[in-house]
């Protein structure tokens, strides 16, 4: 990668020096990248760094190994989200949990997409309920993306895809209801909108939450758990507390 100009979502930024930064953004082509914006902490380039904006990003790099040197161009800032608490939360999770899940300059493209229907739903949704949804099926994509997906298609006990109300924590696969007799307090609730589609209420998109939670943690997040589920949970208990 000599020059890479790309339109990109910003996920990650952490200090590098007096006043430059490195950058994580994902791409539509490229997956996620990295690279050096020099003054990206300035008074200027700060705002346009921020977790969720959309940007033009410019890497230049001599070698593939190298750190690119970065330029971005603010293309649609999500700033004034981040005044709202439970629209903050959720930009600084789901960012979060992509810059550090991804494997670097591995094409994510359905991510991407998902992503960007994340932050716009985030956006546009008036209450946290138009958007938690989607968080929840970002989340479960993005287990599928890194092999990891669960199996929702059928019964893993009994077969067939009848009642599915339950997953397997050992398995990361659907349980029926009748299968499910007797063992309930072992498995984890599967919310009807997983499997049909459309809006969940409240109940089913906490266990949503918890579904796809137990599963990152378990598989995605082993060595973040400190640094980037502290996130998560910050989300979580904000939404139960604007249900309660």
């Amino acid at each position: 990668m000599a020059t890479l100009i790309t339109p990109a979502l910003v996920c990650a930024l952490r200090p590098h020096g007096e006043q430059g930064a490195i950058a994580r953004l994902l791409t539509p082509g490229h997956g996620l990248l990295a690279g050096y914006v020099r003054g990206g902490r300035s008074r200027v380039l700060r705002p346009v760094l921020l977790p969720g904006n959309a940007v033009k990003a410019e890497f230049r790099a001599r070698t593939e190994e190298q750190l690119a040197g970065l330029t971005v161009e603010l293309e649609h800032s999500r700033a004034p989200l981040l005044a709202e608490a439970l629209a903050a939360a959720a930009i600084d999770w789901v960012c979060a949990v992509t810059a550090v899940a991804l494997p670097e300059g591995t094409p994510f493209p359905a991510l991407y997409q998902a992503l960007q229907g994340v932050l716009g739903a985030v956006e546009a949704a008036p209450a946290a309920r138009g958007w938690a949804v989607a968080l929840v099926r970002y989340e479960l994509l993005l287990l599928a993306e890194l092999g990891f997906g669960l199996d929702l298609t059928r019964c893993a006990a009994m077969g067939g895809n009848d009642d599915l109300a339950f997953v397997s924590p050992r398995s990361a696969a659907a349980v029926s209801r009748a299968a499910a007799v007797g063992y309930e307090d072992r498995l984890l609730p599967l919310p009807a909108f997983l499997l049909e589609g459309g809006a969940g209420d409240w109940p089913s998109i906490l266990d949503g939450l918890r579904l796809t939670g137990f599963f990152l943690e378990r598989s995605v997040l082993t060595d973040w758990r400190a640094d980037v589920l502290a996130s998560r949970e910050r989300l979580v208990d904000r939404l139960k507390r604007a249900v309660a």
